[in-house]
């Protein structure tokens, strides 16, 4: 574990020197100078070299292929940036923890939110226990998601993370689905994902899957 710490770090650092910017400077210091365990900072460090390498985090449509089971909630933000994506990653992962208490209480967890991309172009999905079902595309330049089902249309993106996939939503899309699929339009919960997703620019916010 602390070759890996040291290596990851390494990286890290090597990177963000090349940036030279006080920005980058400061990003480092706090994910290895401040609060968390050693295995938060590999996590941290971890997620941060898989968004700032862009190349790697658009899935190919074979890699989408396949069965997805949701783990925890997800976000990233839009900008192309590289210093951007660095200390949008540190921001993501306390989105994250915001995100969480609300999905918990809208019901979404592993053992009933998951999907499955066929290589037939049709796929199967369930969100908190809600089945949702049709065809789908992949627009594999923007890493664009559509799922069009019997009562509804999702319009998604697919990002590749360290543990697997992610698909993210822009904060209406995202509302529209939990609204549709929960019939909770109006509640306190949803209110709070909004907020929290509509506090940030450029962030779309989803669920990560495995």
């Amino acid at each position: 574990m602390k070759k890996r710490t040291f290596f990851l770090s390494l990286a890290m650092a090597t990177m963000l020197a090349g940036c030279g910017t006080q920005m980058g400077n400061q990003v480092l210091s706090d994910i290895l100078l401040g609060q968390g365990t050693t295995g938060d900072a590999v996590g941290t460090l971890g997620n941060i070299l898989g968004s700032v390498l862009k190349t790697t985090t658009t899935p190919t449509q074979k890699q989408l292929i396949g069965s997805w089971t949701y783990y925890q909630p997800g976000c990233a933000f839009t900008s192309d940036k590289l210093l951007a994506q660095a200390g949008g990653e540190v921001v993501a992962s306390q989105i994250k923890q915001k995100l969480d208490p609300y999905y918990q209480k809208l019901g979404v967890k592993s053992s009933n939110t998951s999907v499955v991309f066929k290589e037939d172009g049709t796929f199967s999905a369930s969100f908190a226990g809600k089945a949702f079902s049709g065809n789908y595309t992949y627009d594999e330049k923007n890493a664009k998601v559509t799922m069009q089902g019997m009562l509804i249309t999702l319009n998604c993106y697919a990002k590749r993370n360290m543990n697997g996939m992610a698909l993210l939503f822009e904060s209406s899309k995202l509302l529209t689905l939990l609204q549709t699929l929960s019939a909770l339009s109006g509640n306190t919960t949803l209110q709070g994902v909004g907020e929290i997703s509509k506090s940030y620019d450029g962030l779309r916010v989803g669920f990560d899957f495995k």
